[in-house]
């Protein structure tokens, strides 16, 4: 071994690895299969990588996230640790990546609508066909294919039929063992080739046409879900969800942009994404007694950055100016290259963006929105990690993205999870006693906060007096509510004798606080810069889309209160839920509206924010609740002023 070589065991699981003078920790255990949770990409600014090194030397680059008795125990930052000799490392149980399966989401979508009309029976991307064939004679000595090409435009007009290796390869084979009556899965069109020729996916004996199975996905930040689609009856049949394994490696697309440069990184990044798409496949298909060689089409709408690291494409000159991604348009691949668990040869078609922060997502959201048929000026929000802002109607449209981060999904708040049974949903807070009282979903015991929980529970903690507009609480207050917690000063919502583990008190911190206005800041600023942009005001905004993980239940007036909407009357709020799911249902399932979302694509204009002068002036305006300027936010004011005058009659 090179004097400069050193091993690297890593404990519980006794993984050995060599490791070079000098090399970071945390790389050492990615390369060597060790999960270490890097939720901020490897940065140092998390402090949620956090080891022990039992045994040997090591040469920790920061400590500020590490308390003196931690220094004196042993731990350091895994991204921050350069190996200097033989080493052993304990891995905090608490800090291996965990699978988490997600039930499908509350008051998930059951009418899945085509956002416009769209004869797919009569034009479809995939389709399925019986052919009964006359086998070969020694008069009759037509090749396998050319005898399928020919009885397949003979029976069905279907002509120019093509096929690729694979396939072809299993022909000869299936023709025989089906004794020439075979049902052929044939994919109609893509976006790149709209009009055909058709292509043969798949042979199988007898009549099997009544069963055809396609795939949308939505690839998000923080979570995935998948929509299995009967493509004969033009139904969604089920639908999963589960957080992005990725987010281990950062919870925005920046720190796993930084991840990807790591040695490896970029390759482990893919896995992960393929991962939690293939393990929901799974689940669906274990729940609808289907093969995952059963479905034939795969239709993924993300953003720029997902969709190059659920390709393998480089995503770092996407953060790097002037923002150019690798591409915009990804060409359909095959299943079999990226190693999605469906039939080998079918296409992953991967929905068009705009720019580095505009992707196939929000295409796909505009798509399902309906915005692109619309003659009424609209805005279109889709309130994620991202914070993608579309203005405009069927004449014009215009996008821009903010970084909002991952708090409104759950992410990186304290007491923060997704919208499932137990997450608290709904706040109300006494403005004379300071007590709260919550809805969960599915009235089950409480487990944490949800993102539209979250900003109830700002609104209520502004207007009830619990904290100032600038996200400071009231300390104060006589309430044992507000207290110091290891985080510093702390709002408890619940106590743990009320929760579901009666372990700990769910609270929120002003930290957590502090993320969640940078948040609402972040999209307030953005749809405000973007309306400037082309010469009009917010007022003038006839109708408001929301989409979004939890968009669909956002409480409007709640969200005015802490400045995340505009103060506009409530009916021209609309809120979608997931659109980049729906999109890409649509696009999976319509030719046309496959077409649709690239002509959205073409149509649409990208404003990159970080080039516009007035964006941080809107958006250091929009830290404080609900904004600066209070006169854009008339009825949270008038509210104020009533809370003020019967607190002052009770006292």
């Amino acid at each position: 071994m090179s004097e400069n070589t050193f091993t690297v065991t890593f404990q519980p699981s006794g993984v050995v690895a060599q490791a070079r003078a000098g090399e970071i920790l945390s790389d050492v255990a990615l390369a060597a299969g060790v999960p270490i949770s890097l939720p901020c990409g490897g940065q140092g600014r998390c402090g949620r990588c956090k080891v022990v090194i039992t045994r040997g030397e090591a040469e920790r680059k920061t400590t500020v996230r590490l308390t003196a008795t931690e220094l004196e125990q042993g731990y350091a930052l895994a991204c921050q640790t350069r190996v200097q000799g033989d080493l052993e490392v304990f891995v905090p149980p608490i800090e291996e990546v965990i699978v988490r399966r997600l039930p499908t989401e509350r008051g998930a979508e059951r009418a899945y609508e085509l956002p416009a009309a769209c004869d797919w029976a009569a034009k479809p991307t995939l389709r399925k066909v019986h052919l009964q064939i006359e086998p070969p004679s020694l008069l009759d000595n037509t090749t396998d294919f050319e005898r399928v090409s020919r009885e397949l435009a003979r029976q069905y007009d279907i002509r120019n039929l093509t096929v690729a290796l694979p396939t072809l390869r299993r022909l000869a084979r299936a023709l025989r063992d089906a004794d020439w009556d075979v049902t052929l899965t044939l994919e109609m069109s893509t976006w790149t080739s709209p009009d055909g020729p058709p292509r043969l996916l798949d042979v199988a004996p007898g009549d099997q046409t009544q069963t055809l199975y396609g795939i949308a996905v939505d690839i998000g930040t923080t979570s995935n879900v998948v929509y299995l689609v009967d493509m004969v009856a033009g139904r969604v049949v089920d639908t999963a969800s589960a957080y992005n394994l990725q987010i281990s490696c950062g919870e925005d697309v920046i720190s796993r942009i930084i991840y990807a440069k790591k040695p490896g990184g970029l390759e482990h990044l893919q896995r992960l994404v393929v991962q939690t798409i293939n393990g929901l496949i799974e689940e669906l298909c274990a729940r609808n007694n289907i093969a995952g060689t059963e479905i034939h089409k795969m239709t993924v709408a993300g953003n720029t950055t997902m969709t190059h690291l659920f390709l393998g494409l480089d995503p770092e000159a996407i953060r790097l100016e002037p923002y150019i991604p690798t591409i915009t348009h990804p060409s359909p691949v095959r299943a079999h290259e990226l190693g999605i668990h469906i039939n080998p040869d079918a296409t992953v078609d991967c929905l068009p963006g705009v720019g580095a922060y505009v992707g196939g997502d929000i295409t796909a959201g505009v798509l399902s929105s309906k915005l692109y048929t619309t003659d009424k000026l609209s805005l279109f929000i889709d309130v994620g990690t991202n914070g993608e802002i579309v203005l405009g109607n069927a004449d014009w449209l215009i996008s821009c993205a903010c970084s909002a981060g991952p708090a409104f999904e759950g992410a990186g708040v304290q007491s923060g999870m997704r919208a499932t049974v137990g997450a608290i949903e709904e706040v109300w807070i006494s403005a004379k006693t300071y007590e709260p009282t919550y809805r969960t979903i599915g009235d089950a015991p409480p487990e944490g906060i949800c993102g539209s929980g979250m900003i109830s529970l700002l609104a209520e903690m502004f207007i009830s007096g619990v904290m100032d507009k600038a996200g400071k609480l009231n300390r104060t207050l006589n309430t044992p509510r507000i207290r110091m917690g290891e985080h510093g000063p702390e709002y408890v919502v619940a106590w743990a004798s009320e929760t579901r583990g009666k372990k700990n008190d769910i609270v929120i911190t002003e930290v957590d606080i502090a993320n969640l206005i940078r948040a609402k800041a972040a999209i307030y600023a953005g749809f405000s810069v973007l309306t400037r942009s082309v010469g009009i005001e917010l007022a003038d905004v006839e109708q408001v889309l929301i989409g979004g993980a939890f968009g669909k239940y956002i409480d409007v007036e709640k969200a005015i209160q802490i400045g995340l909407l505009p103060d506009m009357p409530w009916d021209r709020f609309h809120y979608l839920g997931n659109t980049s799911a729906l999109g890409a249902y649509a696009a999976l399932l319509c030719a046309d509206m496959r077409q649709a979302v690239v002509e959205i694509a073409n149509k649409m204009t990208y404003l990159e924010l970080s080039a516009d002068n007035t964006f941080m002036d809107q958006f250091t305006s929009a830290l404080f609740l609900p904004h600066t300027d209070t006169a854009s936010f008339p009825s949270v004011m008038r509210l104020l002023q009533s809370v003020g005058r019967r607190s002052q009659e009770t006292q």
